[in-house]
């Protein structure tokens, strides 16, 4: 028992030094990662962890737009890999959308057409499409302008060079590390830290920015301090007003701010939101700018999205991934745990899928085997179908 009791002491001691020693160092963050995350039986974030942060309501309006469904919906049967594949990985939402209908639609574990799951990194192509919103606004004069206009902080040497279409294109040259796994990283700090702010304002830009792409999550949350100081709104108010109001979205959507008291968004990711709403970003995209009879973004914005940036770079643009998989010209929201909105505009079609888990990249490839695997299988039953 004297043993056991030693033990016992030893343990409190040690966390009690743990904590101590996180808070002396800045570190206090990684007690919030452990709290949403290991407490919760989880080992990374995952798709409903938005209770346990603070959020701002993106207000749908007063009427939403329903959705049409297609004459021949859920008529035609998933294939074997596709429900094998959807098993395996941990799909609650899969949906083929043709000719702006929806086609097909399954949900599970629970899950259906009002349940809200994270966006993760598909929020940054919302992101983009609120850079458009700003600059057909005239609130941003282009994608050429300099984020030193709106922080001043990046004002003096390679940061001074950075423009905006920079932050938005993945070439920034910021000082980032993407890295997921460790809980001292700064990209886990940006989840858990209570000043988001501050700690992108802490950041410096270390490359020629403008030269080629790199995929860093603190390009578009900068990026999201810039709209937000360019239109004096917060993105939660200004994506509600500009989008999820006039695209007639079925329910208010959540976004996950670093503190309750005058929080910042994590414009990188997390908007909480269902897969028909997240759907209507596809529509709007493949429209060039057009929703619901309404012209939200200018076809010109759109097109470059949607377009590489860099020769050698070939498969991101502005804030969408980039596809020419079975010879077809795609772009995407993505989602690091396989979340998609897939869009395939010279067929009409659009392919949604919110889930737990991704595959593994393919040699060469920038996606994951799941990503191929869901637009060959919908095309195999939009096939079966006529």
């Amino acid at each position: 028992m004297k043993i056991i009791k030693i033990l016992l002491k030893g343990f409190l001691l040690t966390v009690v030094l743990g904590v101590l020693l996180l808070y002396i160092f800045d570190y206090d963050y990684i007690l919030k990662g452990i709290r949403v995350v290991y407490l919760t039986g989880h080992t990374t974030a995952y798709i409903d962890d938005h209770t346990y942060f603070d959020n701002h309501t993106i207000a749908k309006g007063a009427e939403s737009i329903p959705w049409e469904l297609h004459k021949e919906y859920n008529t035609i049967a998933p294939t074997e890999r596709l429900v094998a594949t959807n098993a395996a990985l941990g799909t609650v939402a899969f949906m083929v959308i043709k000719d702006e209908k929806i086609w097909y639609e399954n949900y599970d574990e629970g899950y259906g057409t009002t349940s809200k799951t994270n966006s993760f990194s598909m929020a940054k192509s919302i992101i983009t499409a609120m850079l458009g919103k700003a600059i057909k606004d005239g609130s941003i004069k282009s994608l050429d302008q300099p984020i030193s206009d709106f922080l001043p902080k990046f004002s003096e040497g390679l940061a001074a060079k950075t423009t905006i279409g920079d932050l938005s294109s993945m070439s920034s040259g910021l000082d980032w590390t993407e890295h997921y796994s460790s809980p001292f990283s700064i990209t886990a700090r940006a989840y858990y830290d209570p000043d988001l702010r501050d700690v992108m304002l802490g950041l410096d830009i270390i490359e020629e920015p403008g030269k080629s792409y790199k995929y860093l999550s603190g390009n578009t949350q900068l990026l999201g301090m810039v709209i937000e100081k360019a239109t004096g709104k917060t993105l939660s108010a200004y994506l509600s007003e500009n989008f999820w109001k006039p695209m007639g979205m079925e329910q208010d959507g959540l976004w996950q701010v670093d503190s309750e008291e005058n929080g910042m968004e994590k414009a990188y990711c997390c908007i909480a939101g269902n897969a028909r709403d997240f759907a209507r970003f596809g529509v709007m995209f493949k429209n060039k700018g057009r929703y619901a009879g309404k012209q939200i973004l200018t076809e010109d914005f759109v097109e470059l999205a949607t377009k590489k940036r860099f020769e050698q770079d070939d498969m991101y643009g502005y804030g969408l991934w980039l596809s020419d998989h079975l010879g077809k010209e795609i772009f995407a929201m993505r989602g690091i745990l396989g979340q998609y909105v897939i869009c395939i505009p010279e067929d009409d079609v659009i392919i949604v899928r919110l889930g737990h888990k991704r595959g593994e990249f393919m040699p060469g490839k920038s996606f994951t085997n799941d990503f191929f695997i869901y637009i060959e299988e919908a095309y195999k039953m939009l096939e079966n179908a006529s």
